[in-house]
């Protein structure tokens, strides 16, 4: 069932979202990482051949996930099984101690966002994503997000500037291939 938000509930989610993009900009150039191991699956996940590319992407989630920590870790995984489960309550409780513990532990934020948008509250989850792009720019998780909450409410303009933003960081990414075709299809013959 899709839930409908009045206007000034969208006019706030657009000024959040403009703040996200005005920040992805300023750092279009993606120099940002936690590890070196994650600047150099960055630099292989910009080959141009597109063969393996789900093998680095998945190494990239696998560090994302790492906080540093035995017990944010055990946190972000008891949240991730409360999301997989339909428990988005719970999950969003686990979330939220894991960002309490370890606030600029980018993946919690992520993960509280992406719980924020299976329940359509898409106020919090922007505001989520907002802070996961602070710490980690180069997440494209986050990026897709933000795409698909911008096209439910009806913003196809700024969807597809925020999956071109995405492919500048994960070029291989079909999701947003695909959105970047269907958006600009959908777009034509009106003002880019």
């Amino acid at each position: 069932m899709m839930k409908f938000y009045p206007i000034c509930t969208i006019t706030k989610l657009i000024a959040v979202c403009s703040v996200i993009l005005a920040f992805e900009t300023a750092y279009n150039n993606h120099a940002f990482a936690q590890t070196s191991d994650l600047d150099d699956l960055f630099l292989e996940l910009q080959n141009e051949d597109p063969k393996g590319y789900k093998k680095v992407e998945e190494k990239i989630w696998t560090e994302w996930r790492k906080s540093g920590s035995i017990d944010v870790d055990f946190l972000l995984e008891r949240g991730m099984d409360a999301m997989s489960n339909g428990n988005f309550v719970e999950s969003v409780q686990y979330f939220t101690a894991a960002i309490k513990e370890a606030p600029n532990f980018s993946e919690a934020w992520n993960m509280r966002a992406t719980v924020f948008f299976l329940m359509e509250n898409y106020i919090f989850s922007v505001a989520d994503i907002q802070q996961t792009l602070h710490l980690n720019p180069r997440h494209f998780g986050a990026l897709g997000g933000l795409g698909m909450i911008f096209e439910r409410t009806k913003r196809p303009k700024q969807a597809l500037e925020v999956y071109k933003k995405l492919l500048d960081v994960h070029p291989h990414s079909k999701n947003a291939q695909d959105a970047v075709i269907r958006l600009t299809q959908q777009l034509k013959g009106t003002s880019l």
